[in-house]
């Protein structure tokens, strides 16, 4: 008999026990090993070098979390099953099991907008025929269909343990200490009343804190006009294959990615889904080696980017540019490569984050005379009703001239 109980040495959150050993078995299963060739922050390392984190990471990081947040509730005398424990752990451990190559940047193009979150809910219903219905549980808290909410709140919401691990494993790995929280603390605060997850009063700060980190890791990490720009390019990287190859024309890839450049627009057969779960950045990376040297300018262009890291410049404004602006830069762009399709290499991209929402899932204080009250209306808060409000940022990218 194997021991599944095992401990895992993390470097963000230290020792991780498996408590459950369907646990285990998950975490062997291929589908979820796949993880650990799929990187958390896509691009992210051409600008912060030590984010080289993968999915695998953070699913583990997230069910360790989850553990440590039913152990606080049931402290506080909330009736948590086994099997509800279990189902929560899995739930979480699952929850970015669907994420296709370089996370959410090429979901779109390569599965026609099917979301990682189909995707994950696709290959759970797969899993729980392979261990015969013991993900059922599961599946209801992911969906949000369990008749206890918090737990799909813990899972899903603007305070659940996917964001907590996410903010302090990007913030250890990109050496941004702006996102680093105090999750141990936040989890300490965590209560539920009338099966709603809330946060004790006195964690006011705790959570603000939370929210502020957050915020300034969108600006300053995954909306860097660098990041974005980096995902912006694999996006059109696997957009001009696309089209290339509907017109004929062979780039050489590996069989699966092949396969997906090829497929046109339907729904997702058995074959789909069996490639999709065999493949990883490794093949997008290879590709882009590959056609660096392709016929097509734009194409090679995009991926000799990406490759040698020779990057195009990006300013970054509060405001939509000046369509004259533009239309200068590809003029240039033209005549500088001596194209005249430069406009397939000048781009407005656009970033907008409503750092805190009020009204979807907003985050509820337990004040000590057992009243919950909306954090946005709070008299603690200080940062709050400031956080509410959405923000843009447009960024124009255009080729270096030089």
């Amino acid at each position: 008999m194997q021991n599944k109980l095992k401990i895992i040495n993390d470097p963000v959150h230290g020792f991780i026990k498996i408590p459950h050993e369907i646990l285990f078995d998950v975490i062997e299963h291929p589908y979820f090993q796949r993880l650990r060739r799929i990187s958390q922050t896509g691009l992210l390392n051409l600008i912060f070098p030590g984010a080289t984190h993968t999915r695998f990471h953070h699913a583990i990081g997230a069910m360790h979390l989850m553990f440590t947040a039913l152990e606080t509730l049931k402290q506080k005398g909330i009736a948590i099953s086994v099997e509800e424990e279990k189902g929560a752990m899995l739930a979480i451990l699952m929850h970015d099991i669907g994420h296709g190559p370089f996370s959410h940047a090429l979901e779109s193009m390569l599965m026609d907008d099917w979301h990682h979150e189909n995707l994950s809910l696709l290959l759970m219903n797969r899993l729980n025929d392979e261990f015969n219905g013991q993900l059922s549980v599961a599946i209801e808290m992911f969906q949000g269909k369990y008749h206890r909410k918090f737990f799909n709140q813990l899972i899903s919401s603007q305070l659940d343990v996917d964001r907590l691990d996410y903010l302090n494993r990007d913030s250890f790995f990109t050496g941004v200490s702006e996102g680093n929280i105090n999750t141990q603390r936040i989890i300490s605060m965590m209560n539920v009343c009338k099966e709603e997850l809330v946060i004790d009063a006195k964690g006011v700060y705790s959570i603000e804190n939370f929210l502020t980190a957050r915020m300034f890791m969108y600006w300053q990490v995954y909306y860097h006009k660098t990041s974005a720009l980096a995902e912006f390019i694999l996006v059109k990287i696997l957009e001009r294959a696309k089209s290339l190859v509907s017109q004929g024309i062979d780039l050489p890839a590996t069989e699966n990615l092949k396969y997906f450049l090829s497929r046109g627009k339907s729904a997702a057969t058995d074959e789909d889904v069996e490639r999709f779960t065999q493949l990883d950045d490794n093949d997008v990376i290879q590709a882009m080696k590959l056609w660096q040297k392709s016929d097509d300018f734009v194409l090679s262009y995009w991926c000799q980017c990406v490759i040698q890291r020779n990057l195009p410049k990006t300013i970054i404004s509060s405001h939509a540019f000046d369509g004259k602006f533009i239309e200068e830069k590809i003029k240039n762009t033209n005549e500088f490569f001596g194209i005249d399709n430069g406009k397939e290499l000048v781009h407005e991209i656009t970033r907008s984050l409503l750092p805190y929402n009020t009204e979807k899932q907003p985050i509820y204080l337990l004040q000590k005379n057992g009243e919950i009250l909306k954090l946005d209306e709070s008299e603690d808060q200080l940062l709050s009703g400031l956080i509410v409000h959405k923000t843009k940022r447009y960024i124009l990218t255009f080729p270096r001239l030089m």
